[in-house]
């Protein structure tokens, strides 16, 4: 399970790599927000927006549904209710250079810091959603895509997200 994340770099450094279109107006609001910064197709071209942490399906009734869905299985994604319709139409690259896992010592959880040799950043797989509320206004929020361990990270943990390939630049 990814539940913590990092995303230490520039964010300048991922425009030309990920083709954004914008995203100074979102990097600048993330500064105020709790929201995370979540690249998305939009009208042809990428771009970056705020979203809350833990998906909310459209047709949710209660939105702390979304504090239990912060990850989503790649095995399950198209049979469960919450994902299956957003596989082929809401899925979003999240910036990171890194994220955590915990090992367990003795009676203790210990976190473990898992990034790329190169130190440089790289996209988590996600999937996205709107959910509206009672009083008409939206929140979007996302998904990671998690999946098994690769060799380094089963050492510590059973799962882990699904990190994109390098050349990834749009979600189309």
């Amino acid at each position: 399970m990814c539940g913590r994340f990092t995303a230490t770099f520039e964010f300048s450094d991922i425009r030309v790599r990920w083709n954004l279109d914008v995203i100074w107006r979102c990097i600048h609001s993330a500064l105020t927000s709790p929201n995370i910064p979540v690249t998305v197709r939009q009208g042809g071209g990428n771009e970056c927006r705020l979203m809350h942490w833990g998906l909310i399906p459209n047709w949710a009734q209660d939105p702390t549904i979304g504090n239990r869905m912060i990850n989503a299985r790649a095995e399950s994604l198209t049979e469960k209710p919450a994902f299956k319709h957003l596989v082929g139409s809401r899925r979003c690259i999240i910036p990171a250079d890194g994220f955590y896992e915990w090992r367990k010592q003795g009676k203790r959880k210990v976190p473990i810091w898992v990034y790329l040799t190169s130190r440089q950043p790289f996209g988590l797989a996600g999937l996205w959603d709107v959910w509206r509320k009672p009083d008409g206004g939206k929140v979007e929020s996302f998904t990671i895509i998690t999946t098994e361990p690769n060799e380094l990270v089963r050492l510590v943990h059973n799962r882990m997200p699904v990190i994109l390939p390098p050349k990834t630049k749009s979600m189309a």
